[in-house]
């Protein structure tokens, strides 16, 4: 009988000891053992960062620093303060964008029972119908009737506005659009901040843009000179002009475009897709409402407990391989046989090595079971048998099996030790007997 082994764990830790994060099946990175969540392409918050911070940076420097000369002590120092707080506040933003779960919908181990058939139902007698998700069901919203498809890899039908991003390999809920600049998908729970960040990064851009306009005026004013000889004194205000010029078309064209999705209720991926403004909107609210569901309602709490324990799925049940039964122990039996199979035999040492010559104690694997000759080789099977041919040599039997649990020595075993001793006690007195004639016919 040949049994299959368990397979061997990788890690010294069972699976009580894992947390869900460390299991997660989706492309998300998490820090600080799942407190914070992103996406796949994090490394690009770092490029954002500096896209937003060393502009300001230069800005404090070389616009923000000259400016206090010009103003008074007051309102130099507050230029300086709001440029640095405003651009706190813009990263804080990003980051909680950016780390928090923007509405995971938790799949499902196993799909949701079938309710349609698949095929003809004229099957023949020997033939079964298959059963078949539908791909599409019609689930009723507050009156209102949606389609939902069905997410092969998450296994669920997704409710109304999920859609599953190919980037994060997740269901999202209410999903928006998958943000590259953010590093994470755009959702039901972190779009609010979302809005917030891009809006706050536009008015940061138009506050570096006016005030280094300012600094120009001032130096033209001081020196008596043209707008372009003091644009060449202030090589950086023009850096920074050119720069938040460009930013301001990006992202204040995506804040106006954001204004217009939330005053219908929509999100990227609904407009794009469905076109509403076709058709009559079922989640249109009027425009003030609209504002209040996005900004004054309560955020869903998140449905993934990333540091919770994972659940240990109960054992399966033990199956037959090739004629044999396979448990999840079968491993351990294994050993434990092999030991116990080493202590007879270690026992019955001293007494075959007291009146045998040695010959006949280390042939562990001189002698197999009869079960075991059909899958053996035809050279090895003669030689087995032609050692089970010789006298003195007896095939060993293990007394595991007679009494479960306990390998005292059986009496096929007790015999077969006695007969042994008896043969090389005949055979040490006969080698005797021959070397006294030897010795009287010498004399």
């Amino acid at each position: 009988m040949y049994v299959v082994p368990p397979p061997e764990r990788s890690g010294s830790g069972s699976d009580g000891d894992l947390r869900v994060y460390q299991t997660w099946k989706g492309s998300n990175i998490f820090f600080l053992q799942g407190r914070f969540v992103f996406g796949p392409d994090v490394r690009s918050l770092a490029l954002t960062i500096c896209l937003i911070a060393v502009p300001v940076a230069i800005f404090c420097i070389f616009v923000a620093r000259k400016l206090m000369d010009d103003f008074s002590d007051s309102w130099g120092v507050s230029i300086l303060a709001v440029a640095v707080v405003f651009t706190i506040y813009d990263l804080v933003l990003l980051l909680v964008t950016s780390a928090k779960d923007p509405g995971i919908i938790p799949r499902n181990a196993h799909p949701p029972e079938p309710e349609a058939l698949d095929g003809n139902m004229d099957a023949g007698a020997g033939q079964t119908p298959q059963l078949r998700l539908p791909r599409i069901k019609e689930v009723e919203v507050n009156g209102i009737t949606f389609k939902v498809k069905y997410c092969d890899t998450c296994m669920l039908y997704r409710p109304p506005r999920c859609s599953h991003c190919s980037i994060c390999n997740n269901c999202v809920e209410k999903f928006d659009h998958h943000c590259p600049w953010v590093g994470q998908c755009i959702g039901l729970r972190n779009y609010r901040f979302f809005f917030m960040f891009v809006f706050s990064t536009t008015l940061l851009c138009i506050y570096v843009h006016a005030f280094c306009w300012v600094y120009i005026r001032k130096i033209t004013e001081s020196e008596h000179t043209t707008i372009w000889k003091a644009m060449l004194k202030t090589p950086a205000s023009i850096v920074l002009i050119i720069y938040t010029f460009i930013s301001m078309w990006f992202v204040g064209g995506l804040t106006a475009f954001h204004i217009y999705l939330i005053s219908t209720n929509q999100t990227t991926y609904e407009n794009f897709r469905y076109r509403y403004d076709r058709r009559s909107n079922p989640h249109n609210k009027g425009v003030v409402n609209n504002f209040k569901e996005t900004f004054c309602s309560a955020i869903p709490p998140s449905k993934n407990d990333f540091r919770a324990l994972v659940f240990r799925e109960p054992p399966l049940p033990p199956r037959s391989v090739a004629g044999g039964f396979m448990s999840p122990n079968m491993g351990k039996t294994n050993d434990d046989i092999e030991m116990g199979r080493k202590a007879v035999w270690a026992d019955m040492g001293p007494a075959m090595s007291e009146h045998g010559d040695g010959k006949h104690g280390n042939n562990e694997r001189l002698h197999v079971k009869d079960g075991e000759l059909g899958e053996l080789s035809p050279d090895v099977r003669t030689t087995v048998d032609e050692q089970r041919d010789r006298p003195g040599v007896h095939p060993r039997r293990s007394s595991w099996g007679r009494k479960s649990g306990s390998w005292d020595m059986s009496p096929e075993v007790m015999a077969l030790a006695s007969r042994v001793g008896e043969q090389n006690q005949n055979r040490g007195g006969s080698s005797s007997g021959s070397g006294l004639v030897t010795e009287k016919r010498h004399t």
